[in-house]
């Protein structure tokens, strides 16, 4: 008797490290759902939100997008892209050189926060949802599908890590939370972008002055933000639209063809910042943007000393201050006891000579101590300038400063014959007192950033670098540390000097209370050093737009009084918590927070 045995058939199990999505719904179906999720977001555009106008924006019109339907009209448009893209469509590939789906899931949960937002401010503005219209409902629906299918799109997730068994509650409750972590990391990351390939030269500057373009319109719509519900969700849709393409890998190859075009980058850089004055209608956004400039000269000056050199100078404002009061002495301000009105190339001499003498008395018994020990001598300075100033007002002191009034009525600059102090007609344009400064400004930080890039790529320059990775090391190597230090510490404070003589023509007005070590506005030295290190050390972009935001940001966000500076704290600590290197870090640094990072084949030159 024969037995037949059947073999057992065995369903396989699915591999541990099978991609899958934060949703458990199929891929195709999520993919699916965040392509027309963001399609339907579009749309709503053109739908009315609500019914009344009380609401800031006025959306209550069918077929024109207003206010914050504008930024929810980009945020989807973007994402409708990206997943495009992730579809293969034809003629797309070139959106998405690193992968599409972390910029899906950025460009959709962008999409999300920015309309919830606006649905959630017309609700508790207007007294319920009870004010919205048929647009407000579809949007909401919309962006809550998409972002549905967005998280459904499959990733690598990693393998959690061994735990010991005796664990307690506590040590799995924290074990448990940093694998949670690393699956979110992981679910928004994205792999690393192909190389771009090598375009004509001509079509590569035409990328850069596109890019450049779309800078000088962002930056201009966030500045003349008109109310703050816009500016809130302006923030986060560039925030998310920033990072939807950075993960896409288009910031890394606009990266590489400027890297092959610096000095037509950086030249187009200038040209589009001289175009902004001409985009306002009148001289009050030129005035932020003046101050902007201000602040970003003196933290570029600032990101020699603490980027390149590496020293931690906690009282640099008072050089701004140096500058500034040196410049007002000799203006013809009748605050000042000289009686004396030099001409602006001789004031910028004395401001930019004052804050360089100072500088070289402050750092040459100083630049021998290390790290804390130099940081609180510094931090000292500052306060002993502000102090001074305050009392020599021929009471405490000698008659020099007027004490805490300060020196006022400082006049207007002449520059061969152009007062900056009057509006003037330009091609047509009417250019105010503020947009003449602005440009004033704009001349100056070009000299900066040239001392910054020549000083940066020369034998001084990399030898702060030395000095700054391993200062044993450098002097072993015959580098003259406290020579080189000090020569870092004079060229920044002449440079923050330099600024100071605009910004005491600028502002009429010199007092004390402008050069704190912190203060809820800029400048002072707490947010000088916040620039440098939000921007990225070391670089030129990053101090420069690490000031535009802290200097914008807050003057925006006044409306949360008291809380202001504690939203501002905690969006600093979240962005150095997961960003540490800076937003435009330098190759060395980013290599440095991020070890399992790919080391490129050449290191970048400093400051590039």
């Amino acid at each position: 008797m024969t037995t037949q045995t059947t073999a057992t058939k065995t369903v396989a199990a699915p591999a541990p490290n099978t991609p899958s999505g934060l949703i458990g719904i199929p891929a195709h179906l999520g993919r699916a759902l965040a392509t027309g999720g963001s399609v339907l977001a579009v749309v709503s555009t053109f739908l009315a939100w609500t019914w009344t106008a009380a609401f800031p924006g006025d959306l209550t019109f069918y077929g024109y997008p207003g206010g914050l339907q504008v930024l929810v009209l980009v945020g989807g448009a973007l994402a409708t892209l990206f997943c495009l893209a992730s579809y293969g469509v034809k003629g797309l590939g070139w959106l998405t050189p690193a992968g599409a789906d972390a910029a899906v899931k950025y460009a959709v949960l962008g999409t999300f926060a920015t309309a919830w937002y606006t649905v959630v401010s017309i609700s508790v503005e207007l007294g319920g949802v009870v004010n919205l219209e048929p647009g407000g409902y579809v949007v909401a629906a919309a962006t809550l599908i998409a972002l549905i299918g967005a998280l459904a799109l499959p990733f690598e997730r990693p393998e959690p890590d061994p735990i010991d068994p005796e664990a307690n509650g506590w040590e799995q409750f924290t074990h448990d939370a940093a694998h949670t972590m690393a699956v979110l990391r992981a679910a928004f990351a994205s792999g690393s972008p192909r190389p771009v390939r090598t375009l004509p030269s001509y079509a590569e500057i035409l990328i850069i002055v596109a890019v450049l373009a779309v800078a000088l319109v962002v930056f201009t719509y966030g500045i003349g933000t008109e109310y703050d519900e816009l500016f809130v969700g302006f923030l986060i849709t560039a925030g998310f639209g920033f990072g939807a393409l950075n993960r896409s890998g288009l910031i890394a190859h606009a990266s590489q063809i400027s890297a092959r075009h610096q000095n037509i980058t950086v030249c187009g850089a200038f040209i589009a910042a001289a175009l902004f004055p001409f985009t306002q209608t009148d001289d009050q956004y030129a005035t932020l943007g003046v101050y902007i400039l201000i602040f970003a000269t003196v933290a570029l000056g600032l990101n020699i000393v603490v980027g390149l050199a590496g020293l931690l100078d906690l009282g640099y404002v008072a050089f701004l201050g140096v500058g500034a009061y040196a410049a007002a002495l000799v203006s013809g301000s009748p605050s000042s006891p000289f009686g004396v009105h030099f001409p602006f190339w001789a004031a910028v001499l004395v401001g930019a000579i004052a804050s360089l003498v100072f500088g070289v008395l402050i750092g040459a018994p100083t630049l021998r101590l290390r790290g804390d020990y130099l940081a609180i001598v510094t931090l000292g300075f500052g306060e002993i300038f502000r102090i001074a100033v305050n009392n020599t007002d021929g009471t405490s002191g000698p008659d020099i400063t007027n004490g805490s009034n300060g020196i006022a009525s400082i006049p207007d600059l002449n520059i061969l014959g152009f007062d900056l102090g009057v509006a003037h007609d330009i091609g047509g344009f009417t250019i105010g007192r503020f947009a003449n400064y602005f440009f004033l400004m704009l001349l100056i930080t070009a000299v900066v950033v040239l001392v910054f890039r020549r000083s940066g790529d020369s034998r001084i320059g990399r030898a702060w670098v030395a000095i700054r990775e391993d200062e044993t090391a450098a002097l072993a190597m015959g580098i003259n540390g406290f020579r080189v230090k000090l020569i870092a510490f004079a060229v920044g404070a002449t440079l923050a000097g330099l600024a100071g003589t605009v910004q005491a023509h600028v502002t009429y007005t010199v007092t004390p209370e402008q050069y704190l070590f912190a203060g809820t506005t800029p400048p002072n030295s707490a947010f000088l050093l916040a620039a440098v290190v939000l921007g990225g050390m070391g670089t030129i972009a990053g101090p420069l737009i690490g000031a535009a935001l802290l200097f914008l940001i807050p003057n925006k966000l006044q409306f949360l009084g008291d809380y202001q500076l504690l939203a501002f704290g905690l969006a600093l600590v979240l962005l150095m918590r997961f960003r540490p290197e800076g937003l435009i870090p330098n190759r060395r640094r980013q290599l440095e927070f991020h070890e399992e990072a790919d080391a490129p084949t050449v290191l970048s030159k400093t400051g590039a």
